[in-house]
């Protein structure tokens, strides 16, 4: 350890040392254990309820949504409409062509949502597979699990267990991701919950300067998978169940190699290393006495945290804007993409930009593959459909593939686009290619040697 870093550390112990009748207090130790505990419950704990085993956050937006009844899609009506028009209402619609683009089709989706609704519009529109899937299977899960979420988020990342978690995650995330040992926790909510709640977490820390401009966009394009829970849809859509716990582990080592790899590259590599405000939060590296430095840490958080009513409200609203935003993005661009692969050959011709790859590679139904590699761009579920009547190694690619890919128009893309975090949408695109690219060839010989 340096002179600079041994020094840095006897300050902050000295400075915990000097408050150590307040930051010990048991009001604080209270506050840690128990909001923490609760945050962790929610999360990550599964538990079986009703024969269905998750995590009781999604049993809690489950009972909501069925004690809703129709009554949860004028909510999430309610949401869309105020999405739809919240760029207009900010002035922000016309800010860059992306901008103009994205508020054009948050109105488009809000008139497609609406039709399906009330049930009224064109008969490709109201297809059981088209509209109605959209609405009811993405829309109103996602609209009601953000809001909810961003409760309990409050008391996972408030009271000090994201500083706790992080020191002791350090020696692994800085070297492999270069990203603070905090941000373990922005991964796990992702694969656990959702990629909307990872999102949700990185943008708060990333405002309070805790992240800067390169490690957010990390932790936004490397580690907002879509939840585990939506892995088993993809499994059971391609009759992989039975293999599922391979499945499951070799496409989470292979999302996080793949990351592992693109802050080496461009366009992350040059990202700059600002902070959102004026001064950062960076995390302090610690070498030795670890656990003494983590607990220190974490009274600190919870002693300097806002009152719960306070940091309940700020967590939810940024919920809600964030599923405002949304949306509306994914029932009209979700919808486009349905459109062009099943009535266009728009993605025919896409394919042939990854089948000299999928060909060299020797994926079987190489350009079946490409064309879902291709299509992985506009929604994640997507590929599944296009390649549900290929060969099993070809399915378990692409059931991989939709997963570590990340970033896809429906919904991650304007998700990313509605946080503070600044990535131009050329950089988005170059790193979809490229961990597209990356996955197909990490994923398929691992694929044809196993299966």
């Amino acid at each position: 350890m340096s002179e600079i870093q041994k020094t840095a550390n006897n300050e902050v112990i000295g400075t915990a040392k000097e408050q150590e009748p307040k930051i010990y207090s048991v009001q604080n130790i209270l506050k840690f254990t128990f909001f923490s505990a609760i945050g962790i419950f929610m999360f990550f704990v599964p538990i079986e309820i009703n024969d269905k085993s998750s995590i009781p956050l999604d049993h809690l937006v489950t009972w909501i949504r069925e004690s809703l009844g129709k009554g949860v899609s004028y909510y999430t009506i309610v949401l869309v409409v105020l999405g739809a028009i919240y760029p207009f209402y900010k002035k922000t619609w016309n800010n860059s062509s992306v901008e103009m683009v994205i508020s054009f089709f948050k109105v488009l989706g809000l008139v497609a949502a609406v039709l399906v609704l009330f049930e009224t519009g064109p008969a490709w529109l109201l297809a059981e597979d088209m509209g109605p899937y959209w609405f009811y299977k993405l829309l109103i899960p996602i609209g009601v699990l953000v809001p909810v979420g961003a409760v309990f988020l409050a008391l996972l990342v408030g009271y000090g267990l994201l500083e706790f978690i992080g020191i002791f995650m350090q020696p692994i995330m800085r070297p492999i991701w270069k990203t603070p040992g905090r941000s373990a926790i922005d991964a796990v909510a992702s694969f656990v919950g959702s990629y909307s709640i990872g999102l949700l977490i990185t943008n708060r820390i990333y405002k309070e300067g805790k992240y800067t401009k390169k490690e957010a966009i990390i932790i936004a394009t490397g580690f907002s998978t879509v939840s585990a829970t939506f892995m088993i849809v993809v499994a059971k859509t391609l009759d992989l169940m039975s293999i599922w716990n391979l499945y499951f582990w070799l496409t989470f080592l292979v999302t996080f190699a793949v990351t592992a790899i693109t802050v080496r590259i461009w366009p992350i590599n040059k990202m700059s290393d600002d902070y959102y405000t004026e001064e950062g939060f960076p995390e302090e590296r610690i070498e030795k006495n670890r656990l003494r430095y983590a607990w220190e840490q974490a009274m600190l958080t919870a002693h300097h945290a806002p009152k719960l009513k306070d940091n309940v409200i700020e967590n939810v609203k940024d919920g809600f804007v964030m599923a405002m935003g949304i949306l509306p993005s994914i029932m009209s661009i979700g919808l486009l993409g349905l459109l062009l692969a099943n009535h266009t050959p728009v993605f025919d011709y896409a394919a042939y930009i990854f089948y000299p790859l999928t060909a060299l590679l020797h994926i079987p139904d190489a350009f079946l593959a490409a064309k879902a590699a291709a299509i992985n761009l506009v929604d994640m579920f997507l590929p599944s459909l296009v390649v549900l009547k290929a060969s099993l190694e070809t399915r378990f690619i692409i059931a991989s593939l939709s997963i570590s890919t990340i970033l896809f128009f429906s919904a991650l893309i304007p998700c990313i686009l509605s946080t503070e975090i600044p990535l131009k949408m050329s950089h988005i695109l170059a790193i979809w290619f490229l961990r597209t690219v990356l996955t197909l060839v990490i994923i398929t010989p691992i694929a044809l040697l196993v299966l």
